[in-house]
């Protein structure tokens, strides 16, 4: 074995999406240099973006999104005039119908999935029809669904990303950065359309550049605007505010200092936020029909801007437009106690829940002095010895499990149906946190008893549709080696079956602690 099986443990639990099943050699690799193994994957050029064939724009996905919802609306209407037209049979009740939810299932779902093993019902077969049965109108066909087939395509493509990447290092940061700019897909039809987008556009390309420039990615990307209703936000003394007799919608200026900059405590106060509600009017995105940009693009209204120079954090912006709100965020973006509130953030999600104070303060410092540089910044998590010395003690996330299994099962994901199934199941739907806040981040919420018993759930039904084609004591040695502890081997040898031993595996502290 290499030369050092615990740092390889670490490297690929705290740092990555654990080891790789098949001949892929991970934990060796590792365990030869792993501070070296874990960043390797940052030194590739654009190595955070998720470039697929027919992964779209965001103004492109509007497009769709609203031509779709035209087509709903046309046929429901041509539904609705049909029904009107055709004359009621006899023993027909008028206003009485059966739809789909309410008759009786005569076939099996849809199908139920495995990462990368799938079982389709087959179809059942069509009732012979009988002279007796009257006419009936015909049904006017639904538009296919776009919205759900572009969430499940981005949903899949982040997958395959995930499960295939040497170390996952990279893809960590990104799930880190886009659940602390979170939006929710549970909004409405456009959220869920741009929930992929959304993170490809205004995450992926900063997780290795400035946190300045991700926070204004971030903040003037349509998902974000949409998500804290920031469209509807006109300052009171501006024309349209004036006109429509509407005002300040503060959602997005709070949630930008709470959230994803200063945090609780950072500083500021209740006419900070005001100021900066007052400073982001108009910060919009173009809609259906709109006259001022492509649908689905960012747009300035400055007929919705409140005028007037503000004061934030105790210096006054003067009122230039979409400029005064650049220039607060990009203040904002180094004021110290964002440099603090990132840091130990991140140091919360990679080390510990309550990490060592001079890992947080040597995080801060290098913050501040690299002007944000998030590179910088996760370099020197990997430096330090604290990242290393820390037990493994976090319960890796719904996500972060269900990506490990299909990692070490050498299943690439073919159909997100799975995937997405279990993470509703375990708390942690995709993209769709319950609030601004983002999924939560600590033991206390992964590693509650009816959390591990559904996992083990899962890990069962795993373990019997894979089970017999795999020896869980070679996978033992690609997830922890010689770093495996003497009570996790016995309790695998000693199974009853290879399928009672996998699923065992899977519930392991090596796979399920990072």
């Amino acid at each position: 074995m290499a030369r050092d099986p615990q740092a390889a443990l670490v490297a690929m639990n705290r740092f990555g999406f654990g080891a790789r099943g098949g001949a892929s050699g991970d934990l060796v690799n590792a365990a030869s240099d792993p501070r070296g193994f874990v960043k390797a994957e940052l030194g590739r050029p654009n190595g955070a973006l998720l470039e697929v064939p027919g992964l779209q724009p965001t103004p492109a996905l509007a497009d769709a999104v609203f031509a779709y919802q035209d087509e709903v609306k046309r046929a429901r209407e041509a539904q609705a005039k049909a029904a009107s037209e055709t004359p009621e049979q006899p023993g027909q009740t008028r206003g009485l119908s059966m739809t789909a939810a309410d008759a009786p299932m005569t076939a099996p779902p849809a199908a139920a999935t495995t990462a990368g093993t799938s079982m389709t019902a087959p179809a059942g077969e069509p009732a012979p029809a009988t002279q007796a049965t009257p006419a009936k109108p015909q049904q006017q066909q639904q538009p296919p669904n776009v919205v759900q087939k572009t969430f499940r395509a981005e949903t899949l493509a982040r997958l395959q990303r995930a499960v295939l990447a040497d170390c996952g290092f990279t893809e960590r940061l990104v799930a880190f950065w886009s659940n602390h700019f979170c939006i929710s897909a549970g909004k409405g039809e456009l959220a869920r359309m741009w929930a992929g987008s959304f993170e490809r556009e205004a995450i992926r390309p900063h997780v290795l550049g400035r946190f300045a420039d991700m926070l204004k990615a971030v903040e003037q990307h349509p998902a974000m605007l949409f998500f804290l209703d920031n469209q509807d936000s006109l300052g009171p003394d501006s024309r349209a505010g004036q006109n429509r007799k509407r005002g300040l919608n503060e959602n997005l200026a709070r949630e930008i200092m709470e959230l994803h900059t200063l945090g609780v405590g950072g500083g500021y106060t209740q006419e900070d936020v005001t100021s900066l509600a007052r400073i982001i009017t108009g910060w919009s995105f173009a809609g259906r029909n709109s006259r001022n940009g492509a649908p689905g693009s960012f747009v300035f209204n400055a007929n919705a801007h409140q005028p007037g120079p503000q004061t934030l954090l105790g210096k006054v912006y003067q009122d230039d437009g979409l400029a005064q709100g650049e220039a607060s965020l990009s203040d904002i973006a180094r004021h110290p106690s964002t440099a603090k509130f990132i840091a130990g953030k991140l140091a919360r999600h990679f080390v510990a829940d309550e990490p060592p104070p001079a890992l947080v303060a040597r995080l801060e410092s290098v913050f501040k002095k690299s002007d944000g540089d998030l590179k910088a910044l996760t370099l020197a998590l990997i430096d330090s010895d604290e990242a290393w010395s820390a037990p493994l003690t976090k319960i890796r996330s719904p996500y972060e499990f269900l990506v490990a299994g299909g990692r070490l099962l050498a299943r690439v994901p073919e159909d997100p149906g799975f995937y997405l199934n279990s993470l509703n199941t375990l708390g942690q739907p995709l993209w769709a946190p319950a609030g601004p806040n983002g999924f939560a981040d600590s033991n206390a919420m992964w590693a509650a008893p009816e959390g591990m018993k559904l996992r083990l759930d899962i890990s069962a039904q795993l373990a019997a549709r894979l089970g017999n084609n795999l020896d869980p004591r070679d996978l033992l040695d690609l997830v922890a080696g010689d770093a495996t502890s003497a009570e996790t081997r016995r309790t695998i040898e000693r199974a009853e079956s290879r399928q009672q031993a996998l699923a065992l595996l899977l519930m392991s502290p090596e796979f399920q602690r990072r």
